[in-house]
Formats: structure tokens, C-alpha cells, sequence
């Protein structure tokens, strides 16, 4: 069973899968020769990046993302700035020091992009080989970043797991492995909301005792408001930032900047004398559903600019959450710690349904496996503090979903920013709605949360290539760039 360890990471952007991934499978490559005694021997490394890596790669970094995980770099520690520069240096410098220890040969054509073949397990393949100075092959891996930042080793797919894939199963069943065994292990929404019933549990608290299993209070506690201290970092980066324009060659304007100037000038301040007491001192000027959008700009934005962010589950997708958080944080009555507890602990109940039963990735069923499961992991979650029955809690995710059944991923120029950042604006405030409509019935309804996801997954299996994350279809060619 996936923790909120699991579905909640720190990195930086612009995309766990294309970005937080593929650095850890260079990071992984590095693990593994050091544990085989080769680094000493290895001269040069060779990386080839397939699929929807390759085809969006540039746009979304991913080649810089691999020589940051060649030089050892992490992406829940490393400067973002670092990040941003890795590639350039290496390949001006005509070397490397690998791991920060190993100094090899390094040329940009190192690290390939293969546009025109796939990998059959994942659209997000990479291969990784190291040679020694008679340019004979010291070691070789095969890699998916399979959404989220999670990584699978194609050492850990199974016989039978190893053919086309149009889930992420097998990728979570390895995963899962060495998981120790919770009180209260679910794998359908029905089962959820079952052992919520009979326990006599809310799904939080349900959440909290599989989380003791794994890990102690203390660090249960402490990971949970460090990753709410992350996202109010990142809001707060987004809202401050001095960078007029996001990178990456469509000269995206930051908007987050100038709508916070405006907004601490005539409602509150929340990273001034307003922050202490998180709340408004009055009635603010701008709707809740204004704010909303600030928050989710802040996020995005910053993604969109390599910035530290936290997986929620995806990086594309990483706005919903904190501004729906932020949401509770400020303007529903009681707000507290706790309540920041509980919320991530329930999203994560969600997200790790949708993770084992279909799949988070933008590359395998477009943009309703990111933005369509944050928004439901975010419904669920403000639910849950909004004192909705675990019933109410599913629905308010069901909704979440089904209302981004369909969503494609079409990102212009491959870039996180267009419609990546105002989606998640859209996508935050239908969260917001859909918890208050489950709060307004009794949980019952026809669709369920399993439904939803069985259409999520079989939606994107049908869904042409060209709609998932290759910016070949959609926005992405039918927009000219003026």
C-alpha cells in the first residue's frame, strides 16, 4: 500500500514525470554502479529518452533533469537553480563529475531523444548505459517514469506485467513489495468507505492507522506539516517572485505577482501581519474563488519555472491541492494543523486509488489521470475537514473526476504552461464545488468513485497518442505562436 509519503514528494518542476523521474532514474543509474564497485571505471554514459520523454522532453527539461541525476543530485533536495544549469555546464566543460566524484567524458549528445520509437511498458522509457575507456558496456538499465515521480526499473516488471501497459498495476504491486502490512488495506473506493463503516472511522483517521504502520507519529507528523510548509513556500515564491516571464520560449507572463500586490492591498496580507492569524481580519474585496486562482497561479507558475513544488500527485497537476488547502486554510471557520492532517491524509487515500487502479500519468491517459485526479483528491480532502461522512467523502471525489473524464494533455511547445496553469485554477474551484455538493446530500449517488476511475483508465486507453502529452494534437499544433 502506497503512504502519503508516496503520493505527496518533494521536487521541483515542470513535471514529475518528465522531469522529478527521470532524475531519479539517472540518480538510480549511479546507485547501481556504485553498488557493482564500476563508477571507478566508467568513462562515459549514453542516455536514450523515448516516447512522450523524448517528444516533450525539451520543453519540459528532461535532458537537464538526467545530467542533475547524473551528478547526483536529488530532486526533494537540490537547488532548482542547479538544475537549470547542469546540462549547459557539463557540455561547455566537455566532462562531467559523476555522482560529484567521477570525472567522465560528456558530449549534449549523450543524452538522446528518440522521437520516433516507444517503449512498450510505458510511454515515459528511458534507457541508461555506462562505458569503460575501451568503450566496452559496463552496465545497462531500462527505466519508466511512470507519473508522480515514481520510477520502475524494467529489472522489476514481471514476465506476465511486461507488454503494453494501459495501467500502472504492476508498477505499484513492485512498489508495494516491501510495504509492511496496514490494519486496513483497500484497494476500491467501496472497500474505503466499507472499512470506514464498520471501524466506525472517518477516512483520515482510517488513513492515520495505516500511516503508523509504516512510519511513527512523529515523523507521520512532521512529513505532513513539512509538506503543507512546502506548498505555502511555493505559493508564497509564486506570489513574489521578481521573474516577469516563465522560460521556455512562449513568453508567458507570471500573473501571480501583480494579482498578489493587488490582492494584499485590498483584502489581507498572508505573508504579512495577516499570516499569523490566518484569517482575514475582514470581509475580503475579491471572491474566495479569486483567491483560489492566486493560489493555483502561485503554484503553477513556479512549476512552470523549475521552482521547488510538491508532487500532488503530478507536477503538471501540483496547483489543486495546495490551493484548495490554502482555501481551508483562510476562509473555512476552525481551520488548524489538524485539519491540514487530515485533508492530505484523505487526498492520499484517493490518489493512491487512482494510482493502483489507473493511472496518474499525463503520458498514458492524458490530462484527466493529473488534473482530473488532483481535483478529486482535493474534493475528498476538503470533505473530509468539511466534516463529511466517509460516503460524502468518496462522492465528493467521484465528482471530482467525472467532470475530467476526457480531459486531454496537449501542452504547447511540450512546456507546463499553456492550458497547464489556468486548468489547475479551473480545476481547484470545481474541487471547492464538488465537496459542498457532497455535503449537501447524504453520500449517496449512482456513479461511484471505482466507476469513475474504470472510465478514467479505459477513456485513456482509447485516447489517440497525439492527445497524451506528445504535443502532437490539440492545442499544441493548432495554436501559432505569433
Amino acid at each position: 500500500m502506497l503512504s502519503v509519503f508516496d503520493m505527496f514528494s518533494i521536487g521541483i518542476g515542470p513535471s514529475s514525470s518528465h522531469t522529478v523521474g527521470p532524475m531519479r532514474a539517472a540518480s538510480d543509474f549511479i546507485t547501481q554502479l556504485r553498488e557493482r564497485d564500476l563508477l571507478s571505471r566508467v568513462e562515459r554514459i549514453h542516455v536514450t529518452l523515448y516516447g512522450s520523454l523524448s517528444q516533450t522532453g525539451l520543453g519540459h527539461g528532461t535532458d537537464r533533469a538526467v545530467a542533475a541525476g547524473l551528478l547526483g543530485y536529488q530532486p526533494e533536495s537540490v537547488d532548482p537553480h542547479l538544475v537549470l544549469h547542469a546540462l549547459d555546464d557539463a557540455a561547455r566543460a566537455g566532462n562531467m563529475l559523476l555522482a560529484g566524484e567521477k570525472e567522465i567524458f560528456f558530449a549534449r549528445e549523450d543524452i538522446e531523444f528518440e522521437r520516433w520509437k516507444s517503449l512498450d511498458y510505458h510511454p515515459n522509457g528511458m534507457k541508461l548505459w555506462a562505458f569503460d575507456a575501451s568503450d566496452d558496456e559496463l552496465l545497462s538499465d531500462t527505466a519508466y517514469s511512470v507519473g508522480g515521480g515514481f520510477v520502475v526499473h524494467e529489472s522489476e516488471i514481471s514476465d506476465s506485467a511486461a507488454e503494453p501497459a494501459d495501467s500502472t498495476d504492476s508498477a505499484d504491486s513492485s512498489a508495494e513489495t516491501d510495504e509492511p502490512p496496514v490494519p486496513y488495506p483497500f484497494t476500491s473506493g467501496a472497500e474505503l468507505v466499507q472499512m470506514c463503516e464498520e471501524s466506525g472511522l472517518s477516512v483520515s483517521e482510517l488513513m492515520w492507522q495505516n500511516e503508523l504502520a509504516m512510519h511513527s507519529e512523529d515523523e507521520l507528523r512532521a512529513y505532513l506539516l513539512k509538506i503543507w510548509e512546502t506548498m505555502k513556500g511555493c505559493i508564497h515564491a509564486g506570489c513574489t517572485s521578481g521573474e516577469l516571464i516563465l522560460p521556455g520560449g512562449l513568453n508567458v507572463r507570471r500573473r501571480a505577482p501583480k494579482l498578489y500586490q493587488e490582492f494584499a492591498r485590498t483584502d489581507f496580507d498572508m505573508f504579512g501581519n495577516d499570516a499569523d492569524s490566518h484569517r482575514p481580519h475582514s470581509a475580503p474585496k475579491h471572491d474566495k474563488s479569486s483567491w483560489v486562482d492566486l493560489f493555483a497561479l502561485a503554484v503553477n507558475e513556479e512549476n512552470a519555472g523549475g521552482g521547488r513544488i510538491v508532487t500532488a500527485p503530478t507536477n503538471g497537476a501540483a496547483g489543486i491541492v495546495p490551493a484548495v488547502l490554502s482555501y481551508y486554510w483562510w476562509f473555512v471557520d476552525g481551520a488548524n494543523e489538524e485539519g491540514i492532517m487530515k485533508f492530505l491524509l484523505a487526498a492520499s487515500a484517493v490518489g493512491y486509488l487512482f494510482k493502483r487502479n489507473a493511472s496518474i500519468s499525463g503520458a498514458e491517459v492524458g490530462c484527466q489521470g493529473e488534473v482530473g485526479s488532483a481535483s478529486s483528491m482535493a474534493s475528498a480532502g476538503l470533505c473530509e475537514v468539511l466534516g463529511g461522512t466517509p460516503a460524502q467523502v468518496e462522492n465528493a471525489a467521484e465528482i471530482g473526476i467525472e467532470h475530467h473524464l476526457g480531459l486531454t494533455c496537449d501542452p504547447i511547445a511540450g512546456l507546463v504552461q499553456i492550458p497547464c496553469i489556468e486548468r489547475n485554477a479551473l480545476a481547484s474551484n470545481t474541487a471547492i464545488n464538488a465537496a459542498r455538493m457532497a455535503m449537501l446530500s447524504d453520500g449517496s449517488h449512482i456513479v461511484s468513485l471505482d466507476d469513475a476511475i474504470r472510465t478514467m483508465k479505459a477513456t485513456g486507453a482509447d485516447m489517440l497518442s497525439k492527445y497524451k502529452e506528445t504535443s502532437q494534437g490539440g492545442l499544441a499544433v493548432n495554436v501559432v505562436e505569433c
